[in-house]
């Protein structure tokens, strides 16, 4: 007979054990300016947070829309502003079109349950996804071999000779590729140029997730696919986020006319969530028009990033090469990443600490971003940090 403990018995139980595994969470609220912390733990690539261009952009569009959206996209949740920015982001990347929803997270996880909903008539789908893809494209590809019971593989990371031979033997009649353009733990940048090639001789479409490389890879920061010369190519997909480079909040969906209607007329995800709020769509605007002024952000946001990674090198400790703005911290358990979490805060610095499930079991990480806006100061900071990290792992942290 099987033990009848209450649910909420149940959930302590499980809560004691991520705290003795080293993955309890928990909200820690911030004051404005982080708390006099040297922020290398955000997304805000470009250092457009704050920004009273976009501050303003923000105000006007609460003073003339209001706070909200008011509803749905096909009900009242599409206003002028919605319009401006999809044609804005579809011009600036190059692509046929655009759409725009409440989040990045939103954005991946509809798009690819939609397509796979159209394409895929039962046990008639395949979608191929790399190993180290977002939580958003993981879920989605669960999503849909549960409704659309697609077929999913899972192809080792940023290897686009095993997504081809995978596209080669397949029964299904539609595929469908999925993966990061700049992997969000590691910051390396995918092979897209490969992994477009290795779709195409498929059959696939490829759906690439910008949300790392948007605003900081390619020229001028359109992105990956425009540095592979691809962004213009109908079998592509790409999403992004307003939330990182863009130093707001929402997603979008870039594509031919054919995807962006796909999304409008069946995506759940689009269909039944409020529209991003007026406010949100205003400084996006003016973010992307920051952007396209200022064409050397995103290079001096991967300069930061390759600077913050050299340092750390040179102290022994073990860090990914960024492609991009971002970067790991390698130190195995995720009692030391947060020990090292802590040391850093301890000398003025706030970064990221990844333990599971984001990053395998024994690969927790800290995770450090590159910032357009760092200064001298910033990396002397970052390096007495560091320092202290690694002296203290030295001292006994790999015990």
């Amino acid at each position: 007979m099987h033990d009848r403990s209450h649910p909420l018995e149940l959930l302590r139980q499980a809560a004691s054990g991520r705290a003795a595994a080293g993955v309890r969470r928990a909200l820690v609220p911030r004051d404005p300016g982080h708390d006099g912390l040297l922020d290398l733990a955000s997304n805000d690539y470009l250092g457009l947070c704050g920004d009273e261009r976009l501050n303003a952009a923000a105000a006007e569009a609460a003073r003339v829309w209001g706070t909200g959206s008011t509803g749905s996209r096909l009900v009242t949740g599409t206003t002028a502003l919605h319009a401006r920015l999809e044609a804005a982001l579809a011009e600036f990347t190059g692509a046929a079109g655009a759409l725009v929803f409440s989040s990045g997270y939103l954005a991946n996880l509809t798009v690819v349950t939609a397509l796979a909903a159209v394409l895929g008539a039962p046990n008639d789908l395949l979608i191929v996804s790399d190993a180290g893809n977002h939580a958003s494209l993981i879920d989605a590809c669960r999503l849909c071999a549960s409704s659309a019971r697609a077929r999913v593989t899972v192809t080792p990371h940023r290897d686009p000779d095993a997504v081809r031979k995978v596209l080669a033997n397949r029964d299904e009649a539609a595929a469908i590729v999925v993966s990061d353009a700049v992997f969000s733990v590691d910051g390396a940048l995918a092979p897209v140029a490969e992994l477009h090639a290795a779709a195409r001789s498929g059959g696939a479409l490829l759906v690439l997730d910008e949300a790392h490389a948007f605003g900081v890879t390619g020229p001028g920061g359109r992105g990956a696919a425009a540095a592979a010369g691809i962004a213009a190519e109908p079998d592509l997909i790409r999403t992004v986020t307003l939330s990182k480079a863009l130093a707001g909040q929402g997603g979008a969906v870039l594509g031919a006319p054919e995807v962006i209607a796909t999304l409008v007329d069946t995506g759940r995800g689009f269909i039944f969530d409020t529209g991003l709020a007026p406010p949100c769509a205003g400084a996006a605007l003016a973010a992307l028009e920051v952007v396209a002024a200022e064409p050397g952000l995103g290079t001096r946001a991967r300069a930061a990033a390759a600077r913050l990674a050299a340092i750390a090198a040179d102290l022994g400790l073990r860090v990914s090469a960024p492609d991009a703005a971002v970067l790991a911290v390698t130190l195995g358990e995720s009692t030391r990443a947060v020990r090292a979490k802590e040391t850093c805060a301890a000398y003025g610095v706030r970064v990221g600490c990844f333990r599971p499930p984001p990053v395998p079991r024994g690969q927790a990480c800290l995770r450090l971003t590159g910032r357009a806006s760092l200064t001298e100061d910033d990396f002397a900071a970052a390096a007495r940090a560091l320092a202290a990290v690694r002296d203290d792992e030295d001292q006994g942290g790999r015990r």
